[in-house]
């Protein structure tokens, strides 16, 4: 457990926290690059945002809404309005045409066509939900790397277990050094109440982490 953070904030933190280290580590993100980030004040997402910073990248990350607009600014990203612009438009704005060398694609399924639209030639391309048909023919075209993070393997399959503890170290010294702070949604529930946060998760509404507290 992170020093700075109270329990309800680390309770947040260590889903969201691997996905989201895991798949920087997979794309090698590397100072000085540019990263964006789809779903950027989602669980996965906005700790990605945060992480990406801190590694010394130029972060952007696809969004809507004043309130989302203002958490992405805070982390010292700049968001991008996905309902009004084009991929076209903001790869352009962004990146004169060039592409993202990292895409972190939290949204996945079809979303994915826009990441590999966004990436930049021989980019790297993670996604935490790649259940889904996709024509990979600009993948092909643009030499892409695609990296599918799935955390729950090391314990659904006993598979290096000790990774995910290395990682949770990483993590808690990130947070304490001001790297990352969880984001948690405003509303609180009690264990009595976990269907309703089970509903709140669900409907699309909340920003953030939804935690139950025991």
């Amino acid at each position: 457990k992170p020093k700075s953070l109270s329990m309800r904030e680390a309770a947040a933190l260590p889903l969201v926290g691997i996905t989201a280290l895991e798949g920087l580590q997979r794309a090698s993100v590397k100072v000085g690059q540019k990263v964006l980030v789809h779903g950027g004040t989602g669980g996965v997402g906005h700790v990605a945002v945060q992480l990406a910073k801190h590694f010394g990248a130029s972060v952007y990350s696809t969004a809507s809404g004043e309130q989302a607009f203002r958490i992405i600014k805070g982390y010292g990203a700049t968001p991008i309005d996905y309902k009004t612009e084009t991929v076209a438009d903001y790869v352009e704005a962004h990146t004169a045409g060039a592409g993202f060398d990292v895409v972190f694609d939290t949204v996945g399924g079809e979303n994915m066509t826009n990441s590999f639209e966004a990436a930049a030639l021989n980019g790297q391309v993670s996604t935490t939900v790649a259940m889904v048909e996709l024509d990979l023919t600009t993948a092909h075209f643009k030499g892409l790397s695609i990296h599918v993070v799935f955390m729950l393997i090391p314990m659904l399959h006993n598979h290096h277990r000790e990774a995910h503890g290395n990682i949770l170290a990483q993590l808690a010294q990130i947070v304490d050094q001001g790297g990352v702070k969880p984001l948690l949604d405003e509303q609180s529930f009690n264990l009595s109440e976990v269907g309703q946060a089970h509903d709140r998760l669900t409907s699309g509404q909340a920003i953030g982490k939804v935690v139950v507290e025991v």
